[in-house]
């Protein structure tokens, strides 16, 4: 698939289907493209859908199925606007960082990720609930690749790799890193399950 290079192709190309619930559209809306005129359009539209297929199908379908609306706050971001954004100080990390989930097409870094809210448990967490339990429950169930959550709304980044880092990390108290690649959990099985235990079970994915 080409680059789009007009409006109908930019409307065509998000009508892509990624998985049951979520198309390419989900996942192109930035206020940075908005506010600063930016275009939010991949250099290669075919890694693009590749890796966002991947990504929903493997995580974000099992959330949607388990926990209802799952709400994407950053998704996919052209490294042109990244890097915008980088440069800004607009809460974008460089282009080049090994850990950058949201550009999806650069053929050397094979990634997909998103900034998500999941308002099943926004709720309980605006009433003091602790974020790790959903933490725990995504590590317990989910072949995420990495996590990184933040105060508002227990939004979090959701990150997929062929071959999964497995890190958690906060913003919130407590910061800073709660799984290392490789590590066990200091929590074991059933202190984890603890936590999650009036969660939802995990539901499959739904077929096209």
């Amino acid at each position: 698939m080409r680059r789009p290079s007009s409006m109908r192709g930019l409307e065509n190309f998000g009508r892509t289907r990624l998985s049951p619930n979520f198309f390419v559209r989900d996942f192109m809306i930035s206020e940075i493209s908005a506010f600063h005129g930016i275009p939010n359009i991949p250099d290669n539209p075919d890694l693009a859908i590749e890796r966002g297929r991947a990504f929903c199908e493997t995580l974000l379908e099992p959330l949607h199925a388990t926990f209802g609306q799952v709400t994407v706050r950053s998704g996919y971001r052209s490294a042109a606007l990244n890097t915008f954004g980088n440069e800004n100080n607009l809460n974008c990390a460089r282009s080049d960082n090994p850990i950058e989930c949201h550009i999806w097409d650069m053929p050397e870094h094979v990634v997909a990720g998103a900034s998500i809210v999941i308002p099943w448990f926004a709720d309980q967490y605006s009433q003091g609930r602790d974020w790790r339990d959903l933490a725990w429950w995504v590590h317990d169930h989910l072949p995420y690749s990495e996590m990184w959550f933040f105060p508002k709304l227990a939004a979090f980044n959701l990150v997929w790799r062929p071959v999964p880092r497995r890190t958690i990390s906060s913003y919130v108290a407590p910061r800073g890193m709660l799984l290392r690649s490789g590590a066990e959990p200091a929590e074991d099985v059933d202190a984890r399950a603890a936590r999650y235990a009036d969660f939802p079970h995990l539901q499959g994915i739904t077929p096209l």
